[in-house]
């Protein structure tokens, strides 16, 4: 491993432990509510990446930085060549808030416009993935695989399912899920996307998709899915898809195209009789 990626990489990893330590000990905090009734933010949320990014801009003055809490300020910056670290402090928020323990600090580090790092921890469960770029994928040090899984009537999919209640994803999630219950094996909605990640990344699930994900929901998780053996999108594109193997992306993305061709057609016949 390059010296100085080592250096980010032990630093960060330390940090994003103790942000983990500050959740375990939350308590009385209030919540907002976002663009979205369910996207929420608490004071935690803030504070872990205030924490982040003063200590990682100390130690490293000359990087970037794209974080959920200040991007819905300043907007989402253009990746360059320079460092850029991305970083969500609390994924699953809603779970966090109800006490359920699926939440995690994300943390990834990005360079020429490649994912060269990702850390991710749920102190709750003391899981910790980690990856650095050509090293491979861990949790909790030890190495970790998908299962390889290429057969779609085999899979189990995991789905974003809440966010259905935007009314620019509902037919697109109802038209594909009508075509992908009847093949796959079963579906699952855990509500934080880095860890629906992880859990391909180790072979607990076959694939994981979201659509309207921003970078810090996968900057770090989608490294992780791609050196334990995985496939994985554009980090930028926030239509996401991650699965056990390439072939299972393709077949995932064979039946959603027919899927999402069906929507679309079924808009214009209404459209002509309206």
């Amino acid at each position: 491993m390059d010296h100085q990626v080592k250096e980010y990489f032990d630093y960060a990893l330390q940090l994003v432990k103790e942000a983990g330590k500050v959740l375990l000990t939350a308590k009385d905090y209030e919540v907002e509510s976002k663009s979205d009734v369910y996207d929420l933010v608490t004071v935690y949320d803030r504070k872990i990446e205030e924490v982040l990014v003063k200590k990682l801009k100390d130690k490293w003055p000359d990087h970037r930085f794209i974080g959920e809490e200040e991007s819905e300020v300043s907007g989402i910056p253009d990746l360059t060549d320079e460092p850029t670290w991305i970083i969500d402090p609390i994924d699953g928020t809603a779970n966090f808030i109800r006490q359920l323990r699926m939440s995690a600090v994300s943390v990834g580090l990005v360079i020429r416009k490649q994912q060269t790092l990702g850390i991710v921890f749920n102190p709750f469960t003391d899981e910790c993935y980690t990856a650095v770029k050509g090293h491979g994928a861990f949790l909790n040090g030890e190495r970790i695989y998908t299962n390889g899984e290429t057969d779609i009537t085999k899979s189990i999919f995991a789905y974003e399912l809440s966010l259905a209640r935007n009314p620019k994803y509902l037919d697109l999630y109802m038209y594909r899920l009508k075509h992908l219950m009847k093949i796959i094996t079963g579906i699952r909605s855990l509500g934080t996307a880095v860890m629906s990640a992880c859990y391909v990344a180790d072979g607990r699930l076959d694939a994981y998709q979201c659509d309207g994900l921003y970078p810090w929901d996968i900057a770090a998780a989608g490294l992780i899915v791609t050196e334990a053996g995985g496939k994985e999108f554009d980090l930028m594109d926030p239509n996401f898809l991650v699965a056990a193997s390439k072939a299972l992306a393709d077949e995932y993305l064979i039946h959603e195209k027919k899927a999402d061709e069906e929507r679309i057609n079924a808009k214009n016949i209404k459209a002509i009789f309206d």
